[in-house]
């Protein structure tokens, strides 16, 4: 079984990294995940599977990444603080390292009133914050949180979430240097469709780490019409599209405009590959698997191009 990820190995390599977030099912079934997954695969690095996102229950996160890696795809598993303390925590990341998970994301969650369980009561015993140093722990030191050994030790890749586009803009470098000294050594963005903040970010991340910032995996969605542009804008929070984008998508027929959509991320990747700090792209390309595969083939992201 491999100590080290694919994911850890392109990043440290110093490849362009390319991963994507898989919708899970809403029910027990597998077979839809399995196919989706075989779809992305080809095209990534690793792919995100998500735990509750917006406090809404799906299929596990953990039960996921064991079936992809069953059929040969590496995960990278979300474990949200909402919903478990340190004890459940501690313990769900043994369990998924004997499976063979190396690639652990950790976010703090949603609050339960953005779901459709808002009597839920949250955990929250952790932040994302604690919760890396309690796994970086786990991995550098070989001990739980309360001092107990663990033998063998795990061997954990530790990502985490950062949004540069949402404010305060001049404290988001400073929390991602915070979590990188916490523990995480990758981050994804939230949407990226402003390449100025981006840079901006970027910049201020290399001045704080003394110019070797940590690798910074710039979250990308096609757009696929200026409706879903303007429903992301005002009801997904941190997500920031500048009007210049609607208003481009604007000017074309509402058949023409998906494609508009990947001609804006195909122009984002350009833009991105030449910023300092930026090591790949993540795509979250909700139910549009082919847009995937076009926007890595277009953009000289196919792995025999890459690694």
């Amino acid at each position: 079984m491999n100590m080290i990820s694919q994911l850890h190995r392109t990043l440290d390599s110093g490849s362009f990294a390319v991963t994507a977030e898989l919708t899970l099912p809403d029910s027990s079934e597998k077979d839809e995940l399995v196919e989706t997954a075989l779809k992305l695969s080809p095209y990534c690095d690793a792919l995100n599977v998500t735990d509750a996102t917006s406090a809404i229950p799906h299929f596990s996160s953990l039960a996921a990444a064991y079936i992809l890696l069953d059929n040969e795809i590496e995960p990278v598993m979300q474990i949200s603080a909402r919903d478990r303390n340190r004890i459940a925590i501690q313990g769900d990341v043994l369990g998924a390292h004997s499976l063979g998970v190396r690639n652990i994301f950790c976010i703090t969650g949603d609050g339960v009133e953005a779901g459709d369980h808002p009597d839920a009561k949250p955990v929250f015993d952790l932040d994302s914050i604690s919760m890396l140093a309690a796994l970086n722990n786990m991995d550098k030191t070989g001990s739980f949180m309360s001092g107990r050994k663990i033998t063998p030790k795990p061997r954990l890749f530790l990502g985490a979430a950062v949004n540069p586009f949402a404010p305060p803009h001049s404290y988001r470098p400073h929390r991602t240097i915070k979590k990188w000294k916490a523990g995480a050594s990758f981050f994804q963005t939230q949407f990226c469709f402003d390449i100025g903040a981006m840079k901006r970010f970027s910049e201020k991340l290399v001045e704080l780490s003394d110019g070797n910032p940590p690798p910074v995996l710039v979250g990308l969605g096609p757009l696929k019409s200026s409706k879903m542009a303007k429903w992301l804008r005002d009801n997904i929070a941190g997500v920031s599209i500048p009007d210049r984008i609607i208003e481009r998508m604007d000017h074309y027929p509402e058949k023409e405009q998906a494609q508009i959509g990947l001609e804006i991320s195909k122009e984002a990747i350009d833009d991105l590959k030449s910023i300092q700090g930026v090591a790949g792209i993540h795509i979250m390309a909700y139910r549009w698997e082919e847009a995937v595969k076009e926007l890595v083939e277009d953009s000289g992201l196919s792995k025999i191009n890459r690694l």
